[in-house]
């Protein structure tokens, strides 16, 4: 029932424009695989073979660490309404830091130009394998809306300066004490 293609054809990239929820899923060659939900409002198709996600402050930032030890990154999308299929992007992840060149490029071609308070970075997967399945076991849920929470969270911490000292304590290692590299200069752009 699998398929697998050498790139997302335009039918896939319809199919992941049209669903609510996407999650990525990354390991280091030790410690915890890590899989996390996130909301399609901040996917990306940049094109065949190239996903990006603007990625908000979180409680932990075990993507960027595990892309930092290895780059292995997975991308999973499935319907949860409508025909079934599940749509798994495989490749190189690598994160894009806030304020650096790939970055505001991105924000500006793909978000235009607005930050959402809260983002932290960006991840750019380049997709060297996509592989649909059949998606029969996946159940039907009904889409209720965005939730909110997020962002008031990201409100009361009032400032940049307030979700920098959150990000520091909480974004700068994985739970297996790997580095994210969340603040450290940034090579390009350091010259």
């Amino acid at each position: 029932m699998a398929k697998q293609f050498p790139e997302i054809s335009p039918a896939l990239q319809e199919f992941i424009l049209r669903q609510r929820m996407f999650f990525t899923a990354s390991a280091a060659a030790t410690g915890r695989v890590n899989v996390s939900p996130r909301g399609t409002d901040m996917l990306r198709v940049l094109g065949p073979n190239a996903v990006v996600y603007l990625d908000l402050t979180g409680s932990g930032n075990e993507t960027a660490a595990h892309l930092r030890a290895t780059g292995r990154l997975t991308v999973m999308v499935c319907a949860f309404e409508g025909a079934p299929m599940i749509l798994r992007l495989y490749g190189a992840g690598r994160v894009l830091r806030r304020g650096g060149p790939d970055y505001a490029r991105l924000l500006a071609a793909e978000y235009g130009g607005v930050e959402p308070l809260g983002a932290r970075q960006m991840v750019r997967l380049d997709v060297d394998l996509v592989q649909t399945s059949c998606g029969f076991g996946v159940p039907l849920f009904d889409y209720a809306g965005e939730r909110p929470t997020l962002a008031r969270w990201a409100e009361a911490k009032e400032s940049q300066e307030g979700l920098e000292a959150y990000r520091r304590e909480k974004n700068t290692r994985s739970i297996d004490g790997l580095p994210t590299g969340l603040f450290e200069e940034d090579p390009v752009s350091a010259g």
